[in-house]
């Protein structure tokens, strides 16, 4: 049974290209459901007009997907509220980003 947090270990795959941090510890994953076959991850861009949405947005499913051969279907619904800031960054994340 997959887990959130073999998600997330997924997602920790997909690099935001323009930062260099995966987004998760970017902040930009805001939740996961997993229904059977079916998983939903709920995520924002650092800003509405971020250029690099469909990309990461197909690296997220594609992530799922190559991982996990149960999925059968991965939607990522793209949310602007609450809208990201850097406090949303993680301590690894800072960690890379040279901030800590």
């Amino acid at each position: 049974m997959i887990r959130e947090a073999d998600i997330l270990h997924a997602l920790r795959a997909v690099n935001d290209p323009e930062v260099g941090v995966n987004v998760v510890d970017l902040g930009l994953v805001y939740s996961t459901e997993i229904d059977g076959g079916r998983v939903r991850v709920v995520m924002t861009m650092t800003t509405p007009a971020c250029p690099m949405h469909s990309y990461l947005t197909e690296e997220v499913r594609e992530a799922i997907l190559s991982r996990f051969d149960e999925v059968e279907s991965v939607t990522v619904q793209l949310v602007w509220d609450p809208p990201w800031s850097p406090q949303m960054i993680s301590e690894r994340g800072r960690r890379q980003l040279g901030w800590l």
